[in-house]
């Protein structure tokens, strides 16, 4: 397990932010960008988690192809967490907390696109190389 200061690791979520093509980049919208230690036990029941399972991110929200017409206003922001401690565990140096990061935060940005697990999974390969 390899750990990295919080202020390193915000700096990880900004980089992967910035690493998204700017097509797509500017068409995000209404979404905070958020770091935390680990996903609260609220996070962790919704999304049917058992004890030994985790989450490197979460995007909690309204995926833009489903708002309608009747979108905006006074409307939360979407967010998208980025979880330190998961990372971190299952990383052995720096640089690979750095590229889980930038990785979680295209996945879920994928997901505030609209993509369900499945088609993120496929797009993460094509982008792999795999």
């Amino acid at each position: 397990m390899c750990t990295v200061t919080l202020e390193e690791f915000e700096m990880f979520v900004r980089e992967g932010v910035e690493a998204i093509p700017e097509k797509f980049r500017s068409r995000i919208t209404n979404v905070a960008f958020l770091t935390d230690e680990e996903p609260t036990a609220k996070q962790r029941a919704e999304n049917g988690l058992v004890p030994e399972e985790t989450l490197f991110g979460l995007y909690e929200g309204i995926p833009r192809p489903a708002r309608g017409e009747g979108y905006g206003g006074l409307v939360l922001p979407d967010r998208i967490t980025i979880f330190k401690r998961p990372i971190e565990e299952d990383s052995c140096t720096r640089e690979e907390i750095r590229k889980h990061v930038i990785d979680t935060v295209w996945h879920e940005v994928a997901h505030h696109f609209g993509l369900d697990e499945e088609a993120v999974e496929k797009r993460e390969r094509e982008r792999q190389g795999n």
